[in-house]
């Protein structure tokens, strides 16, 4: 079994993973040719540089992000097809700290379109990456290519569960999607696992905690509570 959360270090060639390695109901994704480059966001919040006491790997579930977004300019590459159809998909990854006083919008360099346009098979808009590294990964990494590598090569070290047997279910809880993640990897701990959904209990996101060693931690709130009902909307077939 690899382990959960593994070494950052990773050619940036590894950024184009195919997304079937990172869902397992997702075909492989096909980069675009060229993108254009993508400005850095103006920050959404104050500025604040540490101390860092772990991180958080937030992951999307795109079905439930696209069933709202299809056709309109949030959904954009995600959902209009051109890149593929996906499972799981990286929000981001995120520098934790004391409550209230995580790293966010260290000094930042604007990501080269080529760097961008080579991690959209891990996340898929390029918009979003570039809020990602000018947010979280400045405060974490030196340069957007080694931010990038680090998520992709914990989604790589990650064995995601059936997603479709889940969302089959007649009923399905939160502890039940925590015990399938745990299931296929066993150093996750239930309170490292937060879950997120709409107020109609669609699954939106799952966010795992981990400690300055990259060891699974409690996380800060846990969002769904095991016995929390559960639904996972599926793309149309």
């Amino acid at each position: 079994m690899k382990p959960l959360l593994a070494a950052l270090a990773l050619p940036l060639a590894a950024l184009a993973l195919p997304v079937a390695a990172l869902a397992a109901e997702a075909p492989s994704c096909r980069l675009p040719p060229r993108i254009d480059p993508e400005p850095l966001p103006a920050p959404d919040g104050p500025r604040r540089t540490g101390p860092m006491t772990g991180t958080t790997l937030a992951l999307s579930w795109s079905p439930q992000f696209c069933r709202n977004h299809t056709g309109d300019a949030i959904g954009g590459t995600q959902c209009d097809g051109s890149l593929g159809h996906f499972g799981f998909v990286l929000h981001g990854l995120w520098a934790d700290g004391l409550p209230g006083q995580w790293p966010q919008w260290c000094p930042a360099t604007v990501p080269s379109a080529e760097t961008l346009r080579r991690a959209m098979c891990m996340t898929p808009s390029a918009r979003l990456l570039a809020h990602e590294w000018a947010k979280h990964g400045a405060c974490m990494a030196p340069t957007p290519e080694a931010y990038f590598a680090q998520g992709a090569r914990r989604m790589a070290a990650l064995h995601l569960p059936d997603m479709d047997s889940l969302a089959r279910r007649r009923v399905l809880t939160a502890g039940d999607l925590r015990r399938a993640f745990i299931s296929r990897n066993p150093r996750l701990t239930p309170q490292s696992i937060r879950i997120s959904a709409s107020p109609g209990g669609w699954l939106q996101e799952v966010q795992l905690c981990a400690d300055q060693a990259d060891r699974p931690k409690t996380c800060d709130g846990l969002g769904l509570d095991d016995g929390s009902l559960l639904r996972i909307w599926q793309r149309k077939r």
